[in-house]
């Protein structure tokens, strides 16, 4: 169980394949491989908090951070109009953590005025299923290719490509639409 822990603590989103198939192989039920998955994200949450509150409180002191807070702020609010919202809701929050990451959200979630406990359950929520989505993909391709090593490779590719290609696809105007 520890191994496969150690490779969802990875930063990088290698280590969801790899702990999965590694889960697999070591005969870990899926429940028990979520638990550890879920495990690692409290174990983030509790290293990154005091990172992120150490950034808020240097950013009001520093001008240059004062101005990327700000930057974020404005951005979380133009992201949250252009999906159709007034705030940062839960459901919007955990499809930032999705898309992108949990510190992200986490940060999002802060900057939205959430608390340590709310906002890291959106954070984490998002991730989940971010982890939900790369795990039955990995079982599923990997029931094909038969090939552990291949399969993550695949599975990297993917979730390399796949964001680039989408963004790429989105009709211009979507993409660079002025914010009033």
């Amino acid at each position: 169980m520890v191994p496969v822990l150690l490779l969802f603590l990875l930063p990088v989103g290698g280590g969801i394949p790899a702990g999965v198939l590694l889960a697999r192989a070591t005969g870990l039920a899926w429940p028990v491989t979520a638990g550890l998955y879920f495990v690692s994200d409290v174990i983030l949450a509790l290293a990154f908090e005091p990172i992120l509150r150490l950034l808020v409180r240097v950013a009001s002191r520093v001008p240059r951070l004062a101005r990327f807070s700000l930057a974020m702020k404005i951005a979380m609010a133009r992201t949250v109009e252009h999906f159709g919202g007034t705030g940062a809701g839960p459901l919007m929050l955990i499809l930032i953590a999705f898309g992108v990451d949990p510190m992200t959200g986490r940060a999002s979630a802060l900057a939205a005025g959430h608390g340590f406990v709310m906002g890291w359950v959106f954070a984490i929520a998002g991730d989940m299923l971010y982890y939900a989505v790369i795990a039955l993909t990995t079982l599923r391709l990997n029931a094909y290719v038969q090939n552990p090593n291949l399969t993550v490779g695949i599975v990297l590719a993917l979730m390399i490509t796949i964001p680039l290609v989408v963004r790429a696809l989105r009709p211009r105007k979507e993409r660079s639409a002025p914010h009033p």
